[in-house]
């Protein structure tokens, strides 16, 4: 039998996940509640050469940082991540061994949403708005856990973090999601045929963080005297057609491992 490693992680706000929640991602068992992840990993092979058990561990971490990147796109609320505590390995003869890793990530802000629950004649609910984000929020982290190791993935996940953290350039990072997946799906049409988004929302972002002349865009030097700041309307569209492309981006790498066809 492997052993098996024991994380724990802390995270705030402690309400990013509503609910506690239990993912299986890559064999292994995350499970999140009241601002806190703990990690079930099977280990095989031997811990004892110089950073084996380092790499291991860093690995899910980067899983646990995918998890709360994808909660991040769909609230717009930023975070703090600990680096991982209580860790133990754990061995089939029932040793257990302590050890030590280095800080996370850790990032910053927040931001509240309003719930609404619509019931029929009968009392059948058929409308909850909490239920459906939290749902969604699972199935997202979930996704962004098995596929943090893509490169684009990865590059979009972090530009959305960004944007939340940089306020001031936020539609420069939010069109960077837009550049990274023309660039590894081969150009802006064959992105917007994989990914089943319209060429209109495609160009709304990129009107919207090229062309108006917004403080938070990309060419604000063309500009000079009549920049304006976006609108909370202007910011809402971009991170809705922002957050679209992350997700379709994640279903189609779904898709392109259930189906074993090759998308590199």
């Amino acid at each position: 039998m492997p052993d098996e490693i024991h994380l724990e992680w802390s995270f705030e706000p402690a309400d990013l996940f509503e609910e506690r929640a239990e993912l299986q991602i890559g064999g292994c068992t995350f499970v999140i509640d009241a601002g806190t992840v703990i990690c079930r990993a099977p280990f095989e092979g031997d811990p004892a050469p110089a950073g084996v058990l380092w790499g291991f561990c860093n690995a899910l971490h980067q899983r646990v940082n995918a998890v709360l990147l994808a909660a991040q796109t769909l609230e717009h609320k930023a975070y703090t991540l600990s680096g991982a505590k209580n860790t133990v390995r754990l061995s089939p003869d029932g040793g257990r061994h302590f050890f030590v890793l280095a800080e996370g990530l850790r990032l910053k802000t927040s931001l509240s949403s309003l719930d609404v629950q619509q019931a029929d004649g009968a009392g059948n609910v058929i409308l909850n708005t909490r239920r459906d984000r939290i749902g969604k929020r699972i199935a997202l982290a979930q996704s962004a856990g098995e596929h943090i190791t893509d490169p684009a993935a990865n590059s979009i996940l972090r530009s959305y973090a960004a944007a939340v953290r940089d306020p001031g350039n936020e539609l420069i990072h939010l069109y960077e999601i837009r550049d990274a997946l023309a660039d590894r799906l081969g150009g802006e049409h064959e992105a917007c045929t994989a990914l089943g988004i319209s060429n209109t929302k495609w160009r709304r972002l990129g009107t919207l963080a090229s062309v108006e002349p917004l403080q938070e865009g990309r060419h604000r030097g063309q500009h000079l005297g009549v920049l304006r700041a976006a609108t909370p309307e202007e910011l809402t569209e971009a991170r809705s057609i922002a957050r679209m492309m992350i997700e379709a981006y994640l279903r189609y790498l779904t898709r392109a491992n259930t189906s074993g066809n090759s998308w590199a």
